[in-house]
């Protein structure tokens, strides 16, 4: 039953693998791509299901038991992850099949896809650090390709910035690795957590864990997110939406279980230091997002933002707060897929990216426009949508901790998405409509059905808080009582 864990991960990078010969069978490719994400969807859940029932789950390849084989672990944190990413991507590929057009279909898109799902999939999975990192490749390798498929100028020069960054993050994570084992001689994440609460969090490993920081920072853009805006918007609006939904949110994920499994004993440096970043990020993205007036690039930066506010969460550290991080983490996996799908729909009907050349799409589109208004108080946590959860128990945690500066960082931060995401509706959606009767592009029904279903999973997320906090706690108690992570890992069962 254990063998089930591997599964996300190997199903994607195997139907990857059949894709490649089916080139040419454009329709065989959808079916295909779509009936293994939905598999690999219905699989999370069983899965999720079953770590309720039994508790944490993992699986020793070959036969060597911890901490000297590979291994993959489930907690309810990595599947809620998994789950979360295999949805979302369901319904990027339904909106993928009816915009994305055949030539990027020839190119082996959805290969690519597929291979980044299983890294994504097996990052979230993974028990061993060194394994996170082979996951993390397959993952950067699969972007790289979509970042730059299409071969325009503007995707060959990001494309370029985004390799280069995030080659170098790799190589320190190498190097960061290489003085982890030979300070602590294991890989294994629960191996490596007993020998430093053992030893004590002393400054050599209080180092090595500022250089993860660093590394798993690059991939989330936290602070140093100059390349983000500029690569996340110029793959296809599907691959843009897979991009914000899935891979800033691995760096998140790593930074978390880092940080409250494996080096949790120095908080006043660790702990000080992702709070001091967090909050820089928050302000770094609200000023690119008032500034700009490409809906892209606002979109980009709200990204930008709700890392910074989930990461104050594990700032704090409180119970409450952690909680709230993974909760909103899971919702904004799913609102910020959907809007950069209905950003990029904007910019497909009308041909505009700038908002100042947009205008009057509502009388067009009311469905549509009515959608995005939804997403944008989901995004900015008004009740009962998705956000507010999140956001209500950051808040609540940072008081526990007395941690007001991040507090009104964390809700001034709503404002400006309010502001930011406001001027679009009003400025895209109302006034004289720019599209004449004949210029009228009709809505492809696969792309108003991932709407439909993606806005729905914001109403579910907010409505069900109530039934979905029962995982969140769950897996909020392993996140703060490592040693539940650790004895299920470490024991001889």
């Amino acid at each position: 039953m254990n063998n089930i864990i591997v599964l996300p991960l190997i199903i994607p990078i195997f139907t990857a693998v059949i894709l490649v010969f089916l080139r040419n069978y454009i329709v065989v490719q959808r079916m295909i791509t779509i009936t293994t994400m939905i598999a690999v969807s219905i699989i999370s859940f069983f899965l999720l299901e079953l770590v309720q029932r039994e508790g944490i789950i993992k699986l020793d390849f070959s036969g060597w038991k911890p901490p000297f084989g590979i291994l993959f672990v489930a907690d309810t944190f990595s599947v809620l992850m998994v789950l979360t990413s295999s949805i979302v991507t369901v319904f990027c590929l339904l909106y993928a099949f009816s915009t994305i057009g055949e030539r990027h279909e020839n190119m082996f898109i959805y290969s690519f896809v597929l291979l980044l799902v299983g890294g994504v999939n097996g990052s979230f999975l993974t028990g061993d650090i060194f394994n996170l990192f082979v996951c993390f490749e397959v993952m950067l390798m699969a972007s790289y390709v979509l970042v730059a498929l299409g071969g325009e100028k503007v995707q060959l020069r990001e494309s370029l910035k985004y390799v280069l960054i995030n080659v170098i993050g790799s190589s320190i994570f190498l190097i960061a690795l290489a003085y982890l084992y030979s300070t602590v001689k294991t890989l294994n994440m629960a191996h490596i957590a007993e020998r430093v609460a053992e030893a004590g969090q002393d400054p050599m490993l209080t180092t090595v864990a500022l250089v993860l920081f660093i590394v798993f920072s690059l991939k989330a853009g936290l602070v140093l997110f100059f390349w983000l805006p500029g690569s996340y918007v110029v793959p296809p609006t599907a691959v843009q939406a897979l991009f914000a939904a899935l891979l800033t949110k691995v760096g998140v994920y790593a930074l978390i279980r880092t940080f409250t499994l494996m080096f949790p004993h120095q908080p006043e440096v660790t702990h000080t230091i992702i709070g001091i970043f967090a909050g820089a990020t928050i302000i770094l993205g609200c000023m690119g997002a008032l500034a700009s007036r490409n809906v892209l690039t606002i979109a980009a930066y709200n990204i930008v933002i709700a890392v910074g506010f989930i990461l104050i969460g594990l700032a704090v550290g409180t119970e409450s707060a952690i909680a709230g991080s993974v909760y909103y983490l899971i919702h904004d996996m799913v609102a910020k897929a959907l809007l950069f799908l209905l950003v990029g729909m904007m910019v497909y009907l009308t041909g505009e990216k700038l908002i100042d050349h947009m205008s009057g799409l509502i009388r067009n589109y009311p469905l549509f426009g009515w959608i995005y208004f939804l997403t944008m108080l989901a995004l900015v946590g008004i009740p009962p949508l998705s956000g507010f959860v999140g956001k209500v128990l950051i808040g609540k945690g940072s008081i526990e901790a007395g941690s007001y500066v991040l507090l009104f960082l964390g809700f001034a931060s709503s404002l400006v998405v309010l502001f930011s995401l406001l001027k679009i509706f009003l400025s895209s959606f109302f006034g004289e409509t720019i599209i004449t009767n004949e210029d009228k592009k009709p809505l492809p029904i696969a792309s108003m059905a991932s709407f439909i279903a993606l806005a729905l999973c914001m109403i579910a997320i907010g409505l069900g808080a109530e039934q979905l906090l029962v995982y969140v706690q769950d897996a909020t108690n392993i996140l703060v009582n490592p040693s539940i992570y650790i004895d299920a890992i470490l024991s001889e069962s």
